[in-house]
């Protein structure tokens, strides 16, 4: 979350997904108003974690058109959305059963 919060996402949403998808534990979801910054908050994620210590992404979709960029890190899956496409979709809504924890 710390590339997320650094490049002023909007809507840090962390969504405990583990216990009813088998493929991973937690949803990460994020947004900004462009697709630039779209873009810049999916690398500081990624080098974040690295830094961390973690392994870089396992698969990365979406980087090209940055609408919605999908970073899976196994444990947990990174979701970056440009706001309209984030609306469109709106994930906390499809996953709304789940337990949920929102950041500034």
């Amino acid at each position: 979350m710390d590339g997320a919060s650094e490049m002023s996402a909007g809507r840090i949403v962390v969504l405990d997904v583990g216990d009813v998808l088998a493929i991973t534990d937690w949803f990460v979801i994020a947004s900004a108003p462009n697709v630039r910054r779209v873009r810049r908050i999916a690398e500081l994620m990624e080098q974040h974690v690295k830094a961390a210590g973690g392994e870089g992404p396992i698969r990365t979709e979406g980087l090209d058109e940055a609408q919605w960029v999908l970073l899976d890190f196994g444990e947990f899956v990174a979701h970056v959305f440009h706001e309209p496409t984030r609306e469109y979709y709106d994930l906390e809504r499809l996953w709304s059963h789940v337990p949920r924890h929102e950041f500034a």
